[in-house]
Parts: C-alpha cells; sequence; structure tokens
C-alpha cells in the first residue's frame, strides 16, 4: 500500500476539534468521508495533533494507506474539491515512506495564540482571537515568557483530562511580539500537554494586567501548582502553526 502525506488548513470554528466524535462534528470525520469518496476505500487517517473545539491550523499534517493509483500530488486538490473551502484546503500532498506517521515521526510542533487588545471590539476577529479590552504590560509579558524556555515539569500548566507518561517538556521559544491592537504568543516545543499553550498564554496575560509578577514565574513553574498560574485562555486564538517533520 502507499502512504500518503497531506497538509491542510483549516477554520476550526464550526468543528468539535480534530479527532472524531460519536456525536459532533470533527476535521477527521470531514476528510476521512471525503477521501473515502476519491479512493473507493474506507480510509483511515493519523493526524499530527488532536486540536480542540474551536481551534485552528495554519499547518496540519496526516498521513493515510491506500491501493489508489491517483497520483500522489493529485491528492491535495482533489481533497479541496469534496471538501468546504471556507473551512478546510488541502495546501499539498505526497507520497512519503512507509513507515512514516503524522503522529509520530514529528519533532514538535509551534503554535500561535492571537490576542485582540483594543477599547473596541471587531466582530471580524470574534472568531479568531481573544478579545482582551484592558492595557496590557508587554514588556512585563515578554519578561515572563522567557522563563518557560527551557526543559521543565509542567503539570501546573496542563488542563485535567490529558492523558500522557510524563509532564516534562522542552519549550524551544516562547514569543510574544505586538502588531497593532493586536497580540501574538508563538510557542513551540517538543509536545504538548492538554491545554498548556492556552494556559500559559492565559498566564501571560495575568502578567500583563498585573495579576502575576513576571519575576514570580519561575516559582510559578516549580511548584507544578495549576491554581498558581493564569486562567485557561478561549480556544478560538490558538492556531496549530508548523508541524516539525522528522
Amino acid at each position: 500500500m502507499r502512504n500518503i502525506l497531506i497538509e491542510l488548513i483549516y477554520d476550526g470554528s464550526g468543528f468539535h476539534g480534530w479527532q472524531k466524535q460519536n456525536n459532533a462534528r470533527s476535521v477527521q470525520e470531514e476528510v476521512e468521508n471525503a477521501l473515502s469518496r476519491i479512493t473507493g476505500e474506507t480510509v483511515s487517517v493519523t493526524g499530527s495533533s488532536r486540536t480542540d473545539a474551536g481551534v485552528h491550523a495554519l499547518s496540519y499534517i496526516l498521513n493515510f494507506y491506500t491501493n489508489s493509483e491517483i497520483p500522489a500530488e493529485k491528492f491535495a486538490p482533489a481533497l479541496s474539491a469534496q471538501l468546504n473551502p471556507q473551512e478546510i484546503v488541502a495546501v499539498r500532498s505526497e507520497e512519503v515512506d512507509g513507515e512514516f506517521s503524522a503522529r509520530f515521526s514529528n519533532d514538535g510542533k509551534r503554535y500561535v495564540y492571537k490576542i485582540h487588545n483594543s477599547r473596541q471590539r471587531n466582530p471580524f476577529l470574534e472568531k479568531y482571537s481573544w478579545y482582551v479590552p484592558y492595557v496590557l504590560d508587554i514588556e512585563e509579558m515578554k519578561k515572563a515568557s522567557k522563563f518557560f524556555e527551557g526543559t521543565h515539569d509542567f503539570k501546573g500548566f496542563m488542563a485535567v483530562g490529558g492523558s500522557q507518561q510524563t509532564t516534562v517538556r522542552t519549550i524551544r521559544c516562547c514569543e510574544v511580539y505586538q502588531e497593532g491592537d493586536e497580540i501574538f504568543i508563538e510557542v513551540e516545543a517538543d509536545a504538548f500537554l492538554y491545554n498548556m499553550v492556552r494556559i500559559i498564554t492565559g498566564t501571560l496575560v495575568y502578567v500583563g494586567c498585573g495579576k502575576i509578577s513576571a519575576s514570580d514565574m519561575s516559582d510559578i513553574i516549580q511548584s507544578g501548582e495549576r491554581e498558581r498560574a493564569g486562567m485557561t485562555a478561549p480556544p478560538q486564538g490558538l492556531y496549530l502553526k508548523k508541524v516539525i517533520l522528522k
């Protein structure tokens, strides 16, 4: 059988996350149904990440096995033609080694979180960013973000419900920057815990509004206590930006 890699972009607003659900709409189910129609086979795809309900992807990697003789590069346009282009678009497709797995053959991921920081709401940003109306101290947020970099036990930055053997993760970079009235938080790591980026974001917003001091961040991380970190930021501002393939 052939192993096909496909890269997607998707708007998560109308989905209950990536993973297939019994009673809710998912990106995985939409893609599998479309590929099944294209190949005439029952297709099961492996995804690179389990994004939550409302979370978006600027670059999502999946793979699937098929006996179809369709040229590998034709799967992307064929898949896009089967899907709603306002929700999911297949960017590229290629044939890969039979051992490749979108889940296990990657060396980490990068997420970006978008905050709309303004006194005035914008209806065009409501589904794609977190609206924060009060002034945030960007410089303090930048200082605090650096404490997340490196290898730490992030059990205080994980929501209940995650399944993992260890809560130790290595964050390669955590950056905060501003463009106009939008604030961006980018985090790249070898792997992430459940809601980890959203809790880091909520914590940095608490720093920005003075609820948490940047100088306390190292102690908060080392404590492993969830209640000492900030709130869990809402899902609509989170985007999977890049899957780092091995």
